[in-house]
């Protein structure tokens, strides 16, 4: 492509509108699910019909699809992206085997950032290779700056003596609500922190990073990377008051690759304290390229995970989970604001259960558009319960994988992994996501887990949860709009919505997974470039 059509990504010599023809649209329309035509005209879809429609538009130019298939865009709707955009900064150290070599990445981490307060690394997986660190490992390192080694789930971390004495965290240190600081058999700290017990450790490890300019720098080349995976809009579940200040400023100057629908929480990952936020712009200010979606709270812990189940009658109760979570949902509810709920084990979705059935019965007949993230563990009742309060299930396909690993076959007695089917039968609506950077970001990747529900190891989690990977396409596009209250702007290919869409190469089969072959934003081919 050369000259104007080729800047403005658009099939050379095309002034005028766009043709897609030659393949299967499917459309996610109710009202027209498949289609022989759709027109681009800008940054719209102007018209959607059969091929004898093209007739209308013969000044137009062609994208033949050449048997291929033409879906909206993908919007993946829990997505990190603030955060994973920040990753490259740090070393990761997940794939780390030994603790020698993890200290290593610590150790060229804090040549690499000399001035960074905290030094910090990033992606520790303790269940990956069973590899531990503790206070007295990092202090062996002799650095002159608090470390932290985050965990890939961002629910928990690893502080040395300097980290722990820059917290405030000692022997005689209660925990937090909802929080929980590793001691060893002495009482001492060992400077892990679960849940909130980290929260302050990420929030002060990420001030380094919070430069606008350099910050908007990474969210850029992240987004262009989600753009040649089909995604054209992303839910930034749980965005910082900064992060939130930089997304403002990209889309001022036209500098946003694809559209963030942010969903404000505090620095202080996990917690509730919103300070003023909730009284700022709230749930729907903005426009199609950044909007302001539900504020994001949490019920239970991601690793302490609130369950209350049974196995062969057995029963097992653990995890934490956060209580003040009703209040804050009320309070933000009367501001305005819709809720997402962090809500992973079967104690955590009765709480955000709860905390919805409260809202709705101070505000009745609101469109309240009630998010439960993960749902990871659920029952019939529950599932239930979630259509009757209208609310809308924000799911990842992709957790097929280490939920199946880790499992190891397990079944409880009256509650399911991740029930995909059983939540659709109930009348739960399905948000596709990623949970980026916690756990892979492919959509057709993760679509083919939901409709496998095998891991790579050939690992079955129970697999009448399965729902087909055409489901999951219409997960990643209307249902995630749904979720978003976007669904006026996008999630399906009908006209006068915004031209995201996704040129899909490949079979559609539940077994088969498909590559993206182009990407096209806003009307315009942004993959290939």
């Amino acid at each position: 492509m050369t000259g104007r059509a080729a800047e403005e990504g658009r099939p050379a010599g095309s002034a005028g509108p766009v043709l897609f023809l030659g393949g299967r649209i499917l459309t996610m329309d109710p009202s027209r699910p498949e289609a022989g035509a759709a027109v681009v005209a800008g940054d719209r879809i102007l018209a959607v019909g059969d091929v004898g429609m093209a007739g209308r538009f013969a000044d137009g130019a062609v994208v033949d699809l050449a048997g291929r298939t033409l879906v909206p865009g993908f919007i993946d709707a829990h997505n990190h992206l603030s955060i994973a955009a920040l990753h490259p900064r740090w070393r990761d150290v997940g794939g780390a085997r030994s603790l020698e070599d993890l200290l290593g990445e610590v150790r060229t981490q804090a040549a690499a950032e000399p001035d960074a307060v905290w030094v910090r690394v990033a992606g520790w997986d303790d269940a990956l290779h069973g590899l531990t660190v503790r206070a007295r490992d990092l202090d062996g390192l002799e650095l002159d700056r608090p470390v932290v080694v985050a965990h890939r789930s961002l629910h928990q971390g690893v502080v040395n003596g300097l980290g722990l004495a820059e917290l405030g965290i000692g022997r005689s240190t209660p925990d937090p609500a909802g929080g929980e600081i590793g001691r060893g058999p002495d009482g001492e700290p060992t400077g892990v922190l679960l849940e909130r017990a980290w929260s302050d450790a990420h929030r002060r490890s990420m001030a380094a990073y919070a430069d606008p300019d350099r910050w908007a720098e990474h969210i850029a080349v992240r987004a262009r990377q989600l753009l040649a995976l089909g995604v054209t809009a992303v839910h930034d579940a749980a965005c910082s008051p900064p992060a939130e200040a930089v997304y403002g400023r990209m889309a001022a100057a036209s500098q946003l690759p694809l559209s963030v629908l942010v969903m404000p929480h505090p620095s202080a990952l996990l917690t509730h304290e919103f300070g003023g936020r909730l009284d700022g712009p709230p749930t729907g200010e903005g426009d199609e390229w950044l909007r302001v979606g539900p504020s994001k709270l949490f019920a239970d812990g991601g690793i302490a995970i609130g369950l209350d189940v049974s196995i062969g009658g057995r029963p097992i109760r653990l995890g934490l989970t956060m209580d003040d979570l009703g209040a804050v949902a009320l309070a933000a509810a009367v501001r305005g604001w819709r809720l997402a709920v962090h809500a992973i084990g079967n104690v955590g979705v009765d709480r955000a259960l709860d905390a919805f059935t409260a809202v709705t019965q101070h505000h009745p007949g609101a469109d309240h558009r009630f998010r439960v993230e993960h749902a990871l563990v659920t029952s019939a009742l529950q599932r239930g319960t979630m259509a009757s309060v209208g609310a809308v299930a924000v799911v990842q396909p992709g957790f097929v994988e280490h939920v199946g690993a880790q499992s190891a076959g397990v079944r409880f007695d009256h509650h399911q992994w991740l029930a995909f089917a059983g939540l659709l039968e109930a009348g739960v609506p399905l948000a596709a996501s990623s949970d980026d950077p916690c756990a892979p970001v492919p959509p057709l990747w993760c679509a083919h887990k939901g409709a496998t529900r095998m891991t790579d190891a050939g690992t079955p989690l129970e697999a009448e949860q399965a729902v087909p990977l055409e489901g999951w396409l219409r997960a990643y596009t209307a249902g995630a709009a749904y979720a978003g209250g976007q669904e006026a702007e996008r999630g399906s290919i009908t006209p006068g919505k915004r031209a995201d869409l996704v040129i899909l190469d490949g079979p559609l089969g539940d077994g088969d997974t498909p590559v993206v072959a182009e990407t096209w934003v806003a009307g315009r081919r942004v993959h290939p470039a």
